[in-house]
């Protein structure tokens, strides 16, 4: 029996495991499983509304007293939302008003006494439960969130792209900036230097380019013009004593975070240039006469830095601040001074930390990957300690942390095999037990026994561990040889296998044990480039996308055949959407040996396209262009689909603003020049890259199932 550095679990027998070592493969857990209601599932019914497994809720935060959870949700199961709230035992749901979501949303005074929020183009205060409420200025372009000052006796806040000030003892209001027409407007990011001074950023997009999308279902054609690119951005302090605007920071690149000490004494931004190379995280200390800046943290990588998991904030009191960097190939937590004194790492390991907050003025709570990519957990750490707490114990994966106003509670989404996520609480005290504070699923779901699929963790070609689910056919026989669909997961810089309930593709997921019941075998591989396996496993593909995930992909298959051998690995189809749908067309056309029919949803065909669309996704990845022409030319599907030999279904929405049509037509008109005439092809004129309309989404993929009927399980 061979082992070769495999760790696996099935079902929900899973061994707590800390580290990634060689374990014996348990016998299948799936031999014969019950299928109740599997039978009647219907591939309408995975995609009507109501929705079969009920709309997940979309966690909000915390209301400012703290004795309520908000979130988003639809108690009947349809796609339109509303704002929901519970209590922290989680025995009183109910639906809130616009007033009580404004409340929700709002900025709560550092004293604590009121909140203040901007509604109907005016700007209230009222009491921390939203009681007493009071506009307390009214204007055309007043919106956007307001910011108190320390002493919380002010605020700041934008109006028609100027910031404003009002006194809220005396009602003195005062107009700080006067921008011209052209410049950009003003956004806050906090007040600073014993509140004399408010730190605002300009974001300057006047070079973008404009980029078309049209709609043809409207009586006339729009044209659907979207101005895309890079912005320039620019830091200042203004002096509220006499408007006076001190530049801080100006250049081409994104700003990732920014903080402000309590005392106000330090300005911390963290920045990367558009190509994502390289991270600066400075402070500005405005203790020193006329500023000083300090470069607190630096880092550069040859592929990209990714945002999603850098964080920094400081403590609720002092000048202790952290933030997360994957400098050791890891996400991990550093502390230092607002001065960039006493630097030191916290967390250290090959595991991602992918949440951190602080929970006290010493303690950091974070969420990691240390157990196992595929699960998350929350942990406590004492800054100065460095004492480690494990809070959550059931293996279950979960994200979307939020902490209470107190500190002593958090709240999160999570799921395990087949459990759509719901909130849940923990009491940071009394961490022993996880309430959970929703109930979203309804009965109908529940009475469906899903399978469980197989979940493994195995090296590639290259000696990295890649994570890959496995779903089996009813009625599985092991002796016997199935066909193979393969899904990819879309964004490229994505985790999608993982012990839960799918977060991105709760369709497809119903949809794969359709195709279980239709005798395939659904296989996913989360292929390098995506997310939740370190920076090395996500940077591999820079350069040239497609090749190290379809790589990863085929090994996926070949240890489940040399395995196991239940694959026919002479009928293997594979699909996928956005990036999936790239991923699908790529390896049809370098792997035509290995796949035999592809189904590419909202696909990008052409790297050049997106570049212009999205240039702050594609840049990072594959350079500009105009000076890395190879690097596109490569991991382009266009550039081969001349010599595509394997039959394929394009299906794009009409109007998509994401990936444009403009793939889907330009590589069709290629396989037309070519004399191609076995493809097939679908657009939806009233769809962009998310499909809302469920009979679309119904369409799409009953074309997917007939397709792989026709070119996979029929095939010779």
């Amino acid at each position: 029996m061979k082992q070769n550095g495999l760790v696996r679990f099935t079902g929900l027998l899973l061994i707590c495991l800390f580290a990634v070592v060689a374990y014996p493969k348990p016998a299948h857990a799936q031999q014969t499983p019950a299928y109740a209601g599997l039978d009647t599932l219907q591939l309408r019914t995975i995609f009507a509304e109501p929705f079969l497994p009920g709309v997940r809720p979309g966690l909000s935060g915390f209301s400012p007293i703290g004795n309520h959870v908000h979130f988003s949700w639809n108690d009947s199961s349809y796609a339109a939302t509303s704002q929901y709230r519970v209590d922290l035992s989680g025995s009183l749901v109910e639906r809130v008003d616009d007033d009580l979501t404004h409340v929700a949303n709002s900025a709560v005074s550092p004293n604590r006494q009121l909140i203040a929020y901007t509604k109907d183009r005016s700007l209230f205060v009222a009491g921390l439960d939203g009681s007493a409420p009071r506009a307390v200025f009214s204007a055309r372009g007043v919106g956007g969130r307001p910011h108190w000052s320390a002493d919380s006796r002010s605020l700041a806040f934008t109006n028609a792209g100027d910031v404003w000030t009002i006194h809220i003892e005396n009602g003195e209001v005062a107009q700080h900036t006067s921008r011209a027409g052209s410049a950009p407007g003003f956004f806050i990011r906090g007040w600073a230097a014993g509140d004399s001074v408010i730190v605002v950023q300009q974001t300057d997009t006047s070079h973008y380019r404009e980029v078309f999308f049209p709609e043809y279902v409207p009586e006339f054609v729009l044209p659907g013009g979207s101005r895309r690119g890079q912005p320039k951005v620019t830091l200042s302090a203004v002096n509220l004593r006499d408007n006076e605007i001190t530049q801080i920071y100006e250049a081409e690149a994104y700003i990732l975070n920014t903080a402000v000490s309590p005392g106000g004494r330090y300005f911390v931004y963290d920045v990367t240039d558009h190509d994502m190379k390289e991270r600066t995280i400075v402070s500005y200390d405005f203790g020193v006469e006329g500023g000083a800046s300090t470069t607190i943290h630096q880092e550069t990588t040859e592929g990209w830095i990714y945002s999603p998991l850098l964080r920094l904030a400081f403590a609720p009191e002092g000048d202790m601040l952290f933030f997360t960097s994957e400098q050791s190939g890891f996400s991990h937590i550093y502390v230092s001074r607002g001065n960039g004194s006493r630097l030191s790492q916290i967390t250290s390991g090959d595991f991602e930390v992918d949440w951190v907050d602080w929970i006290g003025v010493n303690t950091l709570a974070f969420s990691s990957t240390q157990q196992d990519p595929g699960l998350r957990n929350l942990y406590t750490v004492n800054i100065n300690t460095r004492n480690r707490t494990r809070l959550t114990r059931t293996p279950a994966f979960r994200w979307g942390w939020q902490v209470s106003p107190d500190q002593r509670y958090i709240a999160y989404l999570k799921t395990s095999w087949n459990k759509p996520a719901e909130i849940h609480l923990i009491d940071i005290r009394r961490p022993d037990d996880e309430v959970q504070l929703t109930q979203t699923v309804p009965e109908r779901f529940n009475e469906i026994s899903w399978q469980v699929p197989d979940y493994y963790r195995i090296p590639n070609r290259d000696n990295e561990l890649i994570s890959m689910d496995v779903l089996k056919p009813h009625n599985f026989d092991p002796t016997q040889k199935y066909p193979v669909v393969v899904f990819v997961h879309g964004a490229g810089s994505l985790q999608n296998v993982f012990q839960g309930w799918s977060r991105s593709y709760p369709r497809e997921y119903m949809f794969h044990q359709l195709l279980n019941r239709s005798g395939y075998v659904v296989v996913e591989v989360d292929f390098r480039h995506s997310t939740g396996y370190g920076r090395k496993f996500r940077e591999d593909v820079t350069n040239w996308m497609g090749k190290f995930e379809l790589n990863d992909v085929i090994d996926g298959l070949d240890y489940l055949d040399e395995t196991y051998g239940y694959l026919d690995l002479d009928r293997v189809g594979i699909y996928g959407g956005s990036y999936g749908g790239f991923m699908a067309l790529y390896a049809v056309t370098h792997a035509p040996e290995r796949f035999h029919a592809a189904a590419a949803l909202r696909a990008v065909t052409n790297w050049r396209n997106y570049y212009h669309a999205n240039p702050g996704y594609t840049r990072p990845r594959l350079g500009t262009p105009e000076e890395n022409p190879e690097h596109y030319d490569r991991s382009s599907p266009i550039t081969y689909a001349d010599s595509l030999t394997r039959p394929v279904i394009i299906l794009h929405g009409l109007i998509d603003d994401n990936v444009g049509f403009q793939d889907a037509a330009q590589y069709i008109n290629v396989l037309i020049e070519s004399g191609n005439t076995n493809f097939d092809m679908m657009m939806y004129p009233a769809e962009r890259h998310a499909y809302q309309n469920p009979e679309a989404w119904h369409d799409q993929y009953l074309r997917i199932y007939n397709f792989f009927e026709r070119h996979i399980k029929q095939a010779e």
